[in-house]
C-alpha cells in the first residue's frame, strides 16, 4: 500500500500527532468544514486516534484550548487537549467519533419512533445543561474570551447589526435605520437586566454537542463568555435544522428550570418572560450567519435554515411572547415572516454548470454567477487540426475535427484529467448544495481543440449528474442553455 502524500497543513499536523502519539502518522482525512475558518482532520496510526486542528487565530485557539482544559479539570464532558502547537496555530483533541446530535435525529427521521428518540436525546442535553453552564464558570479565567468576555450590550449590539446587515439588507427587508436602530437598544436593555454571571456556551447547537455511549459531550465552545442562563437553551431547542416541536420545547423549558435548581437559584416566572427575548435576540444572531454565509458568500445550503428559522420567529410572534415596546423591529420581523421569497428560498435547484470554449487571444470568460470565476484549462498543447486545410474553416462540433481529435492519445489523456478532477468537484458542490460551478476550456482560436473538449466534458456530465449544463462557445457565438 501506497504512503499518503500529505499537504503542509496535514505534515504539520502529523508531526504533531506523531510527537504525541509515539507512532507514525498512517491516514490523516479531512472533515467536512463548516461555516467557521477552522479546519479539522483526524489522524491516525496503528493504535491511536486524534482530531487535529488548524485555526490561524491565535486568540481563539487559547481560548478554546484554555477552556477545554479547565472544562476536563471540573468534570465536564469535553475533548481532551492531547498536544499544542500555537505558533503553526495546530493543537490535538480527543476524537469522540462521529456522531453529533444532529446526526443522531437526522438518521432517526426515518424511523416509527422519531418522536421518542428526538424527546429523549434532547432531553438528555437539557439535563446536562445547567452542570455545565454551573461547573465552567467556577474558576474560569475569562481574560482569554474571545472576541468578548461578556455576552453584554456590545456583544449584543454586534448580534443585532449583523441581523441588520446581513440578513435584512440582503433579504430586501424595508426598515428605517433610525428607529430600529432605538428598538434594538430597547430590547437589549431588557436583556441586559437577566443575571448572567454563568457560563454561555454561545452556539450551544446540535451539530456542537456529540452523543458518545448515549451521552451529550461538547465541543466548539471557543466562542463562550459569561452570559445569561436563557441564551444556551434557547439557542438549543430554536435551532433552525433540528425542527424540534414547540409542545416539546415548552416541556424541555420546565425540565431545564427544574434541572437548574439544583445549581441556581431560578425563579420559573422571570425566567419564562425573560426566555424568549433572549431566543428572539438568538433567532436574529443566527438570519444574520444565514444571510452572511448564503446571501454574502453564496453558499446556498445556509439558505435552506431560512425557512425553519422564520417558522420558529412566526411562532413567537403569533403568540405574543415579546411583551416589549419594540415596534419598528416588530414591524420587519412581520414582514419577514410573510415573505415569499424567503419562506421558499429553500427550494434549491441543481447545480447549475457552465462550460465554455474561448481563445486565449480574447482572453478568459467572466463569470457572471457572481462566484469570482472556475476551472480553466489550456488546451494549446495538443496537436491542433486547425493547422490543416481541411479543418481550418471547421469546429471542434464537426465531425472530421472529432475523427481528428478521438485519435489524439493527449487529447485523451487531457480529458480522462479533467474529468476526475471535475467529477469530484461537481459531487461535492452537489453535496454542500452549491448553485453554480463553471469550467473553461480555451485554445488558440476557440474553435477546435476547446470546442471539442466543451462537449465531451458536457455529455459526460449529462450522463453521470442530475445537473443543469449551459455550453458557451464563445467564438462562434453558440449558446446552449440546457445541454443534453
Amino acid at each position: 500500500m501506497s504512503e499518503q502524500k500529505f499537504t503542509d497543513k496535514e505534515q504539520l499536523l502529523s508531526n504533531l500527532f506523531e510527537e504525541w502519539s509515539g507512532e507514525k502518522t498512517i491516514t490523516v482525512n479531512k472533515l467536512p468544514q463548516s461555516g467557521s475558518s477552522r479546519e479539522y482532520f483526524r489522524l491516525k496510526s496503528e493504535n491511536k486516534t486524534a482530531i487535529g486542528a488548524f485555526n490561524s487565530d491565535y486568540k481563539e485557539n487559547v481560548a478554546f484550548i484554555t477552556y477545554s482544559k479547565h472544562f476536563k479539570k471540573q468534570g465536564l464532558r469535553v475533548p481532551e487537549i492531547f498536544k499544542e502547537n500555537l505558533k503553526y496555530g495546530i493543537y490535538l483533541q480527543e476524537d469522540l467519533g462521529h456522531n453529533t446530535l444532529f446526526s443522531v435525529l437526522e438518521e432517526a427521521k426515518t424511523k416509527a419512533n422519531y418522536s421518542e428518540i428526538l424527546k429523549e436525546n434532547v432531553k438528555k442535553v437539557v439535563v446536562a445543561l445547567p452542570e455545565f453552564q454551573f461547573k465552567a464558570n467556577q474558576g474560569l479565567d475569562y481574560s482569554v474570551a474571545y472576541p468578548r468576555e461578556a455576552f453584554d450590550k456590545q456583544s449584543m449590539h454586534w448580534d443585532l447589526s449583523y441581523f441588520k446587515y446581513y440578513f435584512l439588507k440582503l433579504a430586501g427587508i424595508e426598515f428605517n435605520e433610525q428607529s430600529l436602530e432605538n428598538d434594538f437598544s430597547t430590547l437589549i436593555d431588557f436583556l441586559n437586566k437577566a443575571d448572567s454571571d454563568y457560563f454561555l456556551f454561545r452556539d450551544f447547537q446540535s451539530r456542537n454537542i456529540m452523543m458518545v455511549d448515549s451521552k451529550p459531550w461538547f465541543i466548539d465552545y471557543q466562542g463562550g463568555r459569561k452570559g445569561a442562563l436563557q441564551y444556551d437553551l434557547a439557542s438549543l431547542l430554536y435551532d433552525a435544522k433540528a425542527n424540534i416541536p414547540q409542545s416539546l420545547r415548552e416541556e424541555l423549558v420546565d425540565e431545564y428550570i427544574e434541572n437548574a435548581k439544583n445549581y441556581f437559584d431560578v425563579d420559573p416566572e422571570l425566567f419564562k418572560k425573560q426566555f424568549y427575548p433572549f431566543v428572539l435576540i438568538r433567532i436574529m444572531q443566527a438570519m444574520g450567519a444565514y444571510g452572511f454565509r448564503g446571501f454574502y458568500e453564496k453558499k446556498s445550503h445556509f439558505l435552506k435554515s431560512i425557512p425553519f428559522a422564520i417558522s420558529n420567529l412566526k411562532w413567537i410572534l403569533d403568540n405574543n411572547k415579546i411583551d416589549i415596546e419594540i415596534p419598528h423591529l416588530m414591524a420587519a420581523l412581520n414582514a419577514i415572516t410573510s415573505s415569499e421569497k424567503l419562506l421558499n428560498i429553500s427550494k434549491v435547484e441543481r447545480l447549475n454548470v457552465t462550460i465554455t470554449s474561448f481563445s486565449y487571444k480574447k482572453g478568459i470568460p467572466q463569470d457572471t454567477s457572481g462566484n469570482g470565476g472556475g476551472y480553466v484549462f489550456d488546451c494549446r498543447w495538443i496537436h491542433n487540426p486547425g493547422r490543416y486545410e481541411p479543418y481550418k474553416k471547421l469546429t471542434g462540433r464537426d465531425q472530421p475535427v472529432i475523427e481528428f481529435l478521438d485519435k489524439e492519445i493527449d487529447m485523451k489523456i487531457h480529458l480522462d484529467s479533467v474529468y476526475s478532477l471535475v467529477d469530484r468537484a461537481v459531487e461535492r458542490f452537489i453535496d454542500r448544495e452549491f448553485s453554480h460551478i463553471m469550467v473553461n476550456f480555451g485554445c488558440t482560436g476557440g474553435q477546435h481543440r476547446s470546442v471539442y473538449s466543451a462537449e465531451h466534458l458536457a455529455r459526460h456530465l449529462n450522463k453521470k449528474f442530475n445537473v443543469k449544463i449551459k455550453v458557451h462557445h464563445i467564438e462562434q457565438n453558440i449558446l446552449i442553455n440546457d445541454f443534453k
